[in-house]
């Protein structure tokens, strides 16, 4: 258990605060391009702060204050322009740097508007997400993960608002038993409850219920925690038990299966408040092109009771857990090794943060920066896909492009198969 003190450092994440100051130190992704695409206006909250983000008629991004200086109107409701955002109440005009560039009521000679300016953060497109940074000058570069960079997959984004502290979603990441009680146990229960039956439904649920782990692992590395895994049946030369994947400090975690891997991102939103990122990146067999996309498929993923997907599962979890989980009553196991060694991960980033140092993955060298891969267990490519399987998945059965990303499926695995590609061995 954590004393009521350090329970307060883990978790709040307002300016100021310890844990505020080491997550400022990161960029964070605040909207995809395909919400931007349908509203170039869109107001966020982050680490506490409410901001507003907007892309100009230029094409440029900004990260700006939610409401304008003259007279306090929210800037949501703002017109963009070729060079800035507008105030819809008597015309006041920010460009991107939040500097206020027009005033149509003033007498230019005055000057007024060289002196009216906006708290406004560095904003930046990747991998079909829009990201911005809320910490000190110089700004970090930022980072081209390796999923973010790949060219020519199929990308999908699930989001989630889930009204706890970021922590408990991100403390899911170390904690690798739950996948035999809340997606095995629990997601059997919820097929029950549903009244599906069909054996296909339930293999896919059951199957956690049926690997127990026999030995789990973590590892320090380079980029934050290795997870290791070893469950019933499968030797010590298993992929899961020799490499394992990552937790990605300080709010990521990278899975996979066969054909495709996911990056989970829980942005701090405020103390009582994530917003959840399911990304996905699904990759083509042999010969098959990927379906153009202007914009990354976005949807929204909902929380439910009795979720019959994976995440789902999750995400119903941890609200439960409370808006920020006492941690001062809890009954620590020997499983929870993971959980610990990333709390002291914290701590320990937190003091590096507060002597005046950069903690781990803040990068400035553009070489390095090129491309992060991130090692972590190969499953091999998609050859064994089954129509519909693709629903009780992360992604879940409200992904807006289900049919179309089914279809890519199926197709991707028929070429593998056809290319005589074996699947490594687990």
């Amino acid at each position: 258990m954590l004393t009521a003190e350090m329970n307060e450092r883990l978790t709040r994440v307002g300016p100021g605060t310890p844990m505020g100051e080491l997550l400022r130190r990161y960029w964070f992704p605040i909207a995809t391009d395909q919400e931007l695409a349908e509203n170039p206006v869109k107001p966020v909250r982050l680490l506490g702060e409410s901001l507003t983000l907007f892309r100009d008629l230029s094409g440029r991004l900004g990260v700006v204050a939610q409401r304008c200086a003259h007279r306090g109107v929210d800037l949501r409701h703002g017109i963009p322009q070729a060079e800035g955002l507008r105030c819809i109440y008597h015309g006041w005009m920010y460009d991107t740097s939040g500097q206020c560039v027009e005033q149509p009521a003033e007498a230019p000679e005055h000057g007024f508007k060289e002196r009216v300016k906006l708290t406004s953060y560095p904003a930046e497109a990747l991998g079909g997400l829009i990201w911005t940074y809320l910490g000190p000058e110089p700004v970090p570069l930022l980072p081209r993960w390796d999923i973010f960079a790949y060219e020519d997959v199929f990308r999908v984004v699930g989001t989630t608002g889930i009204p706890c502290n970021w922590l408990q979603c991100q403390e899911n990441s170390v904690d690798t038993v739950h996948t035999e009680y809340v997606h095995g146990r629990f997601g059997v229960y919820v097929l029950e409850r549903l009244g599906i039956t069909d054996p296909a439904s339930v293999a896919r649920f059951q199957r956690f219920v049926d690997h127990h782990h026999a030995k789990i692992d973590f590892k320090p590395v380079k980029h934050g925690i290795q997870k290791l895994r070893l469950t019933e049946g499968q030797t010590e030369e298993s992929a899961g038990w020799t490499i394992g994947h990552p937790l990605v400090f300080p709010n990521y975690v990278l899975i996979g299966q066969a054909g495709h891997r996911e990056f989970q991102i829980r942005v701090p939103v405020d103390d009582t408040h994530t917003w959840h990122l399911t990304y996905t990146v699904f990759f083509p067999g042999p010969g098959i092109e990927v379906p153009p996309h202007e914009t990354i498929p976005t949807f929204e993923v909902p929380i439910r009771d009795y979720p019959d997907w994976v995440l789902g599962q999750d995400i119903r979890a941890w609200p439960s857990q409370g808006e920020i989980a006492d941690r001062t009553v809890e009954k620590l196991a020997e499983t929870d090794r993971g959980l610990i060694m990333f709390r002291k991960m914290l701590q320990d980033q937190m003091k590096i943060v507060e002597d005046g140092g950069d903690p781990i993955n803040v990068f400035r060298d553009p070489e390095e920066n090129r491309f992060i891969e991130l090692e972590m267990e190969d499953y091999g490519p998609l050859m064994h896909y089954t129509p519909g399987y693709l629903k009780h998945q992360n992604p879940g059965p409200l992904n807006t492009v289900a049919d179309e990303l089914d279809d890519f499926l199926g197709r991707t695995a028929e070429a593998w198969r056809a290319s005589g590609a074996t699947a490594p061995a687990h």
